[in-house]
């Protein structure tokens, strides 16, 4: 049989068909798990050894150790995560996307899955068809595991046949037998294999289906491993080119942390008889064959790939200081801008799940918050502040947190519109619009304040003064509004599902009940002409302006409630 174009495209195709399935899948279970997920997260802050714990449980979960990476880079350029704790979260995701080399080796080629696939295939569409949605991940997960495991078994019957094509193994056989060179050769096939795939699961399936159907022997294999290791560094890569410093930094810890075990490990199997104690392994223990038969080397792979993965956390582990110091010297920063936690991450770090893409979402909406209540203060401080260098330097404060906040509810709206573009439950859909609203409502706020500081510049410029009342006035209203935008970030810091509205209403409505009052008085005085023109409308402007940021802020706690 002569292996051309059509059967390339076989090759290609059958390794689809597994990405598909593998993708599926992995949604199906994400979806499933979660709220388990949520939890799972919430530990990443605490220390480089639970960060592995993490990364682990998660790229098992989402069956992607590139998920789980592009995931921490995002967090470190969000700010909610040091890189101390990403390099945790990147450790424990190398042991984790070991999983899929496993169930490839056990199921792929020892047990007749495929055979089954139609049977799953029959139990899990009927599922998606439910009303429950967990029924319906569940199903998903069942034909997403139906379609990889067709996928392995078409990939099988889609590399070449051997005994037809032996000029293969001649080809190999050129490079396969000059010790270093050849490995590191083949670590260059692996790297630039998990490059073009963009899947290091689907490139070590590929990598053992080759092994298994004899085009490449066993030692290959592990170098071409070894490689697929590098490989997959270049999507938090990647995710971090338009990121910050911060984040960068992040991403070049796991490759100097990939790179670093690859040296170790080609060293190793190049000189020692490291490969050879694998095969004894998956004989004695495992009782498969030989690692160096065709039949024995998937597991012997997968044993090796899980072998060098942990070891090399268990040695890196302890110099994790040590990575973030040469991550921080070999990523210098480009100045304040390349500094500041930003959200440029967004564009290109859709998480694998919408629940981790919400969870991202609603902590850059609590900054979003948090920036809008610092606005406050500095309009506030306007009021009272008589130097004029310190004048012109809140003004212009002002002026770039209101340009912040334009760019953060664009950026977050566009990464809430992308999460909308995947399937998602009812609950997550309502999420996602109540956060399209609040971000709406914020970025609004930025706007208020901008046009109240521009309305206290003019009173500045123009020596038109406050009488002691107004000033007292407006400070008061200031406070109350500081005491509503308080309340608002303390709901957008907690679990939307435990918030009420109680506490939000009462603030507001007291709010409403002093502006009435304000603008009755207010009116008395200006018909007794205590006031003159200029200062009355000013006056007017900032105590109606501070009422539409309560009015905001309380549209804001009904979209995290859902009631809006």
């Amino acid at each position: 049989m002569e292996f051309g174009i059509i059967e390339i495209l076989k090759l290609v195709g059958a390794l689809g068909f597994f990405i598909y399935g593998m993708k599926i899948m992995s949604e199906g279970i994400q979806k499933a798990a979660g709220s388990s997920l949520r939890k799972i997260l919430s530990t990443m802050t605490k220390n480089r050894y639970l960060g592995v714990l993490t990364g682990f449980l998660v790229t098992c979960i989402v069956q992607s150790s590139s998920a789980s990476t592009v995931m921490a880079v995002s967090f470190v350029n969000a700010g909610l995560l040091s890189l101390v704790e990403s390099a945790g979260i990147m450790l424990g995701a190398n042991i984790g996307t070991t999983i899929t080399g496993w169930l490839v080796a056990v199921l792929g080629f020892k047990v007749k899955i495929a055979a089954m696939a139609l049977p799953l295939l029959a139990i899990g569409v009927p599922m998606l068809f439910m009303r429950k949605n967990k029924v319906k991940n569940i199903g998903q997960f069942i034909v997403g595991f139906a379609i990889l495991f067709w996928g392995l078994s078409e990939l099988k019957h889609a590399v070449p046949d051997i005994k037809s094509n032996p000029e293969i193994l001649n080809f190999l056989g050129a490079y396969a037998d000059m010790g270093l060179l050849s490995n590191l050769f083949f670590i260059v096939v692996g790297t630039l294999l998990t490059i073009v795939v963009q899947s290091s699961s689907a490139s070590m399936a590929l990598t053992q289906t080759l092994c298994f159907s004899g085009i490449i022997p066993f030692e290959v294999a592990a170098a071409m491993i070894l490689g697929e290791n590098i490989g997959t560094t270049i999507t938090a890569e990647l995710a971090s080119l338009p990121a910050n410093v911060h984040a960068k930094r992040s991403a070049r810890i796991h490759s100097m942390f990939n790179i670093v075990g690859v040296t170790w490990m080609v060293l190793l199997i190049s000189f020692t008889p490291v490969l050879e104690g694998v095969s004894y392994v998956a004989q004695s223990w495992f009782n498969f064959p030989d690692s160096y038969t065709a039949e024995g080397a998937p597991m012997g792979l997968a044993i090796f790939h899980t072998t060098f993965n942990v070891l090399n956390v268990a040695i890196m582990i302890w110099f994790v200081p040590l990575l973030v110091r040469l991550a921080t010297k070999s990523v210098k920063s480009k100045g304040d801008m390349d500094e500041e936690y930003h959200l440029e991450h967004i564009s290109t770090g859709i998480m694998a799940t919408p629940e981790m893409s919400i969870l991202e979402a609603q902590k850059e909406v609590a900054k979003f918050g948090d920036i809008i209540k610092r606005m406050n203060g500095f309009v506030k401080s306007l009021i009272t502040e008589t130097e004029n260098k310190a004048i012109s330097k809140t003004l212009a404060r002002v002026k770039k947190y209101e340009d912040i906040t334009d760019n953060i509810e664009k950026d977050v709206a566009d990464y809430l519109a992308k999460i909308s573009q995947g399937e998602m439950s009812e609950s997550s859909s309502l999420k996602v619009r109540g956060m399209l609203g609040m971000v709406s409502d914020l970025e609004r706020m930025g706007d208020i304040y901008y046009q109240m500081s521009k309305g206290v510049e003019r009173k500045i410029e123009e020596k038109v003064y406050f009488t002691p009342e107004q000033r007292k006035n407006i400070l008061d209203m200031f406070e109350m509004v500081e005491s509503n935008l308080e309340v608002m970030c303390t709901n957008l810091n907690s679990s939307y599902s435990s918030v009420n509205m109680l506490k939000a209403q009462e603030q507001e409505m007291a709010l409403n009940k002093y502006r009435k009052t304000l603008r009755k008085e207010h009116f008395a005085n200006i018909e007794k002409g205590d006031y003159n023109f200029q200062s009355a409308a000013i006056y007017a402007d900032l105590f109606n302006s501070l009422e539409k940021i309560g009015d905001h802020s309380i549209n804001v706690t009904e979209g995290i409630t859902g009631e809006m």
